[in-house]
């Protein structure tokens, strides 16, 4: 199992890019299976849980060709949409983001369950019925069975404005017959850019960015080529070692259009940033003081759907908190098990009070220190590089494969700033 070592106190500086975004790729290549034209993607972020979708994408008879180090040549005409390998699926929760486009082609896919992070029950009930409504028929005995003969516009309104639901919903709707309307649709970026993506393949999605989409349904896709955006969740995690560091940092192509509600928030942490066009600038002169409410009452941070603030940001905001003076009480909803990485703060040296699965205060600044951890899932395994990142002394993360899953190169990154990480 690989690890990394690294000794903090060190302000990072410098020029970094951010890789493309892992949750607009993995349902852009789900999507390419909607059309027999070949598709080209660039800026494909080269992480385990996008090499894992390439495998399932592979294993159906999609012939995926490298065309440069990010961009990869998608050709899905012969497709054997026969029963998934449960090994590659249990790889990856985004398989399920297959029953979509490959219901809505070929009216049959035989699913096993869902793999992914372990943090709390993650339920694929709104992806049922929002694929029933659309007329397909869903059995479940340990794996899913999908299948329609044929797909037909409707009127759905999610239970939850699930981004994955969301995401299978637009891709069996755009080959469905007639109009449909999808109401409490989820609308982060990767959502948008999946919109953007499908109607540059002759798809035709209207609303895009709004929590209401209305798709005219077309009898095939065409072939195209594609520029995956930078991954936010990257970029704010840049943003948080530059911050906990006290470092000065460029972030290139960041993408600031899409920060606006994540910027308000870590301004409320004392965490401040300037755009520059593309650019975004990190100093070290950071204010890192909480904001307290009106009449100095302790203010709350909650995670929402988009455009509000996201839930995988949750644990990056928490290292931060622990940087800045005041106490801030953080509340994740979603998740049962988010916060159970706040013991491993609280080891290093953070002074947090876990309130509850879903719920944490958070009073600082702490002197963090080098502990020895382990990385438990995606998010909060990036949240310990940056704590590490500003304590004081040495600190050992194992596991971190987790962090492989959503971050390409993260440590070869870090380093170009200045960072003393190294993998082992």
């Amino acid at each position: 199992m690989e690890k990394f070592i690294i000794e903090g106190n060190h302000p990072l500086q410098g020029e970094i890019t951010p890789s493309g975004n892992k949750n607009a790729a993995l349902p852009l290549l789900s999507a390419c299976l909607l059309t027999e034209e070949p598709v080209i993607l660039h800026n494909i972020p080269r992480i385990l849980d996008v090499l894992s979708m390439r495998s399932l994408l592979e294993s159906l008879g999609a012939i995926i060709t490298d065309i440069g180090s990010h961009s990869w040549k998608i050709d899905s005409s012969n497709l054997h949409p026969s029963r998934l390998d449960p090994k590659l699926c249990q790889n990856i929760r985004a398989s399920i983001l297959l029953a979509g486009p490959i219901t809505a082609r070929f009216g049959e896919l035989h699913l096993p369950p869902p793999g992914g992070d372990v943090i709390g029950r993650r339920r694929v009930d709104t992806h049922i019925l929002a694929l029933e409504k659309l007329g397909a028929e869903i059995t479940y005995d340990r794996s899913f069975h999908f299948k329609a003969k044929k797909l037909h516009g409707a009127d759905i309104l999610l239970d939850e404005a699930s981004v994955t639901a969301t995401e299978n919903a637009i891709m069996a709707s755009v080959l469905a017959e007639g109009e449909t309307v999808i109401r409490n649709a989820a609308s982060e970026p990767h959502i948008q850019e999946l919109c953007h993506f499908l109607n540059h393949l002759g798809a035709n999605i209207s609303n895009i960015g709004s929590n209401v989409l209305n798709i005219t349904g077309v009898t095939k896709l065409h072939g195209g080529e594609f520029t995956i955006g930078s991954d936010y969740l990257e970029v704010v995690s840049f943003i948080g070692a530059a911050a906990v560091t006290r470092g000065n940092i460029r972030i290139k192509n960041a993408g600031p259009s899409y920060l606006n509600m994540i910027r308000f928030v870590l301004k409320r942490l004392g965490v401040v940033w300037t755009v520059d066009g593309e650019d975004i600038l990190v100093t070290e002169n950071q204010p890192l003081e909480v904001e307290p409410d009106l009449g100095g009452m302790i203010p709350e941070i909650s995670v929402m759907p988009w455009p509000a603030f996201p839930t995988d940001l949750m644990s990056i905001a928490i290292v931060i908190a622990t940087q800045s003076r005041g106490s801030v009480l953080f509340h994740d909803w979603m998740y049962p098990s988010r916060m159970f990485f706040t013991d491993k703060l609280v080891g290093m040296g953070a002074r947090i009070v876990l309130c509850d699965p879903h719920r944490c205060i958070v009073q600082g600044p702490s002197e963090l220190y080098g502990e020895k951890l382990e990385s438990p899932d995606i998010r909060a395994g990036m949240s310990l590089v940056l704590a590490a990142l500003s304590a004081k002394g040495t600190s050992v993360i194992h596991n971190v494969g987790q962090i492989d899953r959503g971050y390409e190169r993260i440590d070869e990154k870090l380093k170009q700033l200045g960072a003393h990480i190294r993998r082992v």
